[in-house]
């Protein structure tokens, strides 16, 4: 009878695992939560490689990028190697395996080329099946096809919580050796904050809560929308972050006056807004992770998060929770924390000390030693 690993063709452990070939196709995008991942993994690994951290400087790495994408500034022991001539998904399922064959090929991002066995691929969710009405058609098709794929056939693979790691078994069938990476939130403690988004809006005159706008479904902000609407006059403001105007949601009808749209926002400008906020309001239905409430803590600020998906396990009892599909409750929360301040500086200290030990390099460690020599 054969063992599961027969079954996905899983290959040596030991085949060339000194050589790792990154996929840097993520580059060329516009940063996201998986990109954020991928981006600044990478960046932690150098760090260790500079180090000589032994589970690092023995290992040949190297970045590869299509034509055209800039290799990242600061790489330090990471070279970087333009492979092919094609772009997007035709350089990752054709050019890709090729310039990767002398090693195992490390995909940060959810993708992969479908025909390399000797590969390791984070998969950080399966939203695409939960919560398919948040894309498109086309990528419903590719990515329904490509994931399971992956994760039954990929000589190993990663991801980023317990929660996504179960959703995949129930999907797509148990696997015994699925790591868990943990995330880190160094990229934002020390990050240089730019206070030049406060005076541009006028957000030190009251205090705010601050909350990130998205056009996905899935991400639930009409449920921040509806609890402002009910609360009324609140001595408070409402920042709303992000590139999509919440007016679409709730049938357009206008904000109360006390939400301050900022709109797109940078990294340092996201930043001074965490650090400043009263609170941070996370009521996305489902997350593998959930990057923003963490940053938001690392950043000193107090967080309400949906009860749903992974956030119970990433945030633990350091976030106030309520019912995504609730808005009275968030009203609820979210008026008697801006009414205590004792209770937000409680909740800023548990925050903080969850997160203290959330650091890129963990994740880098994790990763590496699964290609560390079997006995």
């Amino acid at each position: 009878m054969h063992s599961q690993q027969d079954m996905i063709g899983k290959p040596s452990l030991t085949a060339l695992t000194h050589r790792l070939r990154i996929n840097g196709r993520f580059l060329g995008r516009s940063v996201t939560g998986v990109d954020r991942f991928a981006g600044e993994w990478l960046r932690a690994v150098d760090r260790l490689r500079q180090a000589g951290d032994p589970c690092a400087a023995p290992l040949d790495i190297r970045l590869l990028v299509p034509r055209g994408i800039e290799p990242p500034a600061g790489l330090a022991t990471i070279p970087c190697d333009v492979v092919g001539r094609l772009h997007g998904h035709a350089w990752e399922q054709l050019e890709l395996p090729v310039a990767a064959r002398d090693g195992w090929l490390v995909n940060l991002c959810n993708s992969g080329p479908l025909a390399t066995r000797r590969q390791l691929v984070v998969i950080h969710d399966v939203a695409t099946f939960r919560v398919g009405e948040a894309y498109s058609r086309a990528f419903r098709a590719w990515y329904g096809r490509m994931v399971p794929w992956l994760y039954r056939r990929a000589g190993r693979v990663a991801t980023v919580s317990r929660f996504s790691r179960s959703e995949m078994a129930e999907l797509f069938g148990p696997r015994d050796d699925v790591i868990v990476l943990p995330e880190g939130v160094d990229h934002v403690r020390g990050a240089t904050a730019d206070p030049s988004i406060l005076d541009r809006h006028g957000l030190r005159q009251r205090p705010y809560v601050l909350a990130v706008s998205s056009q996905s479904p899935h991400k639930n902000f009409s449920a921040v929308v509806a609890a402002v609407q009910s609360i009324g006059d609140a001595p408070f403001d409402v920042v709303v972050a992000g590139g999509q105007n919440p007016k679409v949601f709730g049938g357009g009808a206008p904000l109360p006056d006390f939400v301050r749209y900022v709109g797109y926002v940078s990294d340092a400008e996201l930043v001074s807004l965490y650090r400043n906020a009263a609170c941070f309001v996370f009521p996305s239905r489902y997350e593998g992770y959930g990057l923003p409430p963490v940053e938001a803590m690392a950043c000193g600020c107090p967080v309400l998060a949906a009860r749903a998906a992974s956030m119970p396990e990433v945030l633990g009892e350091a976030a106030i929770y309520f019912d995504p599909g609730d808005p009275a409750e968030l009203a609820a929360r979210l008026t008697e924390l801006m009414a205590d301040a004792s209770e937000r500086e409680r909740r800023k200290q548990l925050g903080l000390n969850h997160v203290e030990g959330l650091k890129w390099e963990v994740a880098a460690r994790c990763l590496l030693n699964s290609f560390a020599p079997q006995p």
